[in-house]
């Protein structure tokens, strides 16, 4: 299934897209919901992130070039950092760079929704605590990177998650490619197999760290081709089992206060 929010007039709405239209839903996805006999057409809408997600986790430099490049040995500490909810927009949003600097970097990403609560889960396990998947873009500012390497104000501002544009429950992880399109022209196009930290040993070691809930979701990495974009461009990541996920780069019209 496809679920996703969306606007119609003035209001917000839930729904599952069912080729060109939606049917309306009410309840917790994540637990129990029903159709409520509503249908909306696809152009009559505008698609919204597809869920409000609880936390945002991500981890940092997780592809290599080539299958023969994956390390035999992981990282004993991945690098995950947090994205706050704040950042989260939706498909057709404006991402906006900040003022002070004029380029940003897109990372059209997997995005992983967690369904169930989950701690200490076994490797094994973990694809039951699943919800379903998106498409993600970990906008980032490395401009704003701490010089002892802390990401997180670069990856933090307004705009900066776009994620969507639905969440699919059915979907096989290992065998979809993370792709993008800058301006038209192909960026990115990866197997998830090029992981370094696969999805399983990812989920897991997180769950051994914190408790994950539902509505959490978890940015998987970013392939190789990921580059600096500039206001005006157009960015389109897509996995093609659950779409694309298309914004265009906008500079900001107030300065940030950071001190």
């Amino acid at each position: 299934m496809k679920f996703t929010r969306f606007t119609a007039g003035d209001n917000t709405h839930s729904g599952i897209i069912e080729g060109e239209t939606v049917r309306e839903i009410t309840g917790d996805i994540f637990t129990s919901w029903s159709y409520t006999g509503n249908v909306f057409s696809l152009s009559d809408i505008s698609l919204l992130a597809p869920l409000v997600p609880n936390q945002v986790i991500g981890i940092g430099a997780n592809y290599v070039a080539q299958k023969e490049e994956v390390p035999d040995e992981l990282p004993k500490i991945p690098v995950f950092f947090f994205k706050p909810v704040s950042s989260v927009i939706g498909p057709e949003e404006d991402i906006l760079i900040p003022e002070g600097i004029d380029e940003v970097k897109f990372e059209s990403e997997l995005a992983i929704v967690i369904g169930r609560e989950a701690k200490n889960i076994a490797e094994e396990d973990v694809l039951d605590y699943v919800f379903g998947y998106t498409v993600g873009n970990d906008v980032t500012a490395p401009q704003f990177f701490h010089e002892a390497g802390h990401w997180t104000i670069g990856k933090s501002f307004d705009t900066f998650t776009p994620l969507g544009p639905v969440i699919e429950t059915e979907l096989d992880p290992f065998e979809v490619r993370v792709e993008a399109l800058l301006n038209g022209e192909e960026k990115q196009n990866s197997p998830t197999e090029l992981m370094i930290v696969p999805i399983r040993k990812m989920i897991s070691y997180l769950s051994n760290v914190m408790t994950l809930k539902p509505g959490d979701v978890i940015l998987t990495g970013s392939p190789l081709g990921a580059e600096m974009v500039h206001q005006g461009d157009v960015i389109e990541c897509s996995i093609k089992e659950i779409g694309t996920l298309r914004n265009t780069f906008k500079l900001a019209n107030k300065k940030a206060s950071i001190s």
